[in-house]
């Protein structure tokens, strides 16, 4: 099952980095390129500490269902 993500979008509206985020985590930059690909889901210790850095619910991160397109009404 397909766990979908906005950590691009959350960084790009910070200003972080992979490499800053993934230091902030304590894991490889590269890791950060996968979840946000969808090429590996985080554990839940790991999407919470997510959601922690971004200070938002985990919901807002990650959802099960791919999230509405910016802009879009509904």
């Amino acid at each position: 099952m397909a766990i979908h993500n906005r950590i691009a979008m959350l960084r790009a509206e910070r200003g972080t980095s992979r490499r800053e985020l993934a230091e902030a985590l304590g894991v490889h930059y590269q890791t950060i390129g996968y979840l946000e690909r969808g090429e590996y889901s985080p554990s839940l210790s790991l999407a919470l500490q997510i959601a922690e850095y971004f200070d938002v619910p985990v919901e807002v991160v990650f959802s099960l269902r791919p999230f509405p397109r910016l802009g879009s009404e509904g």
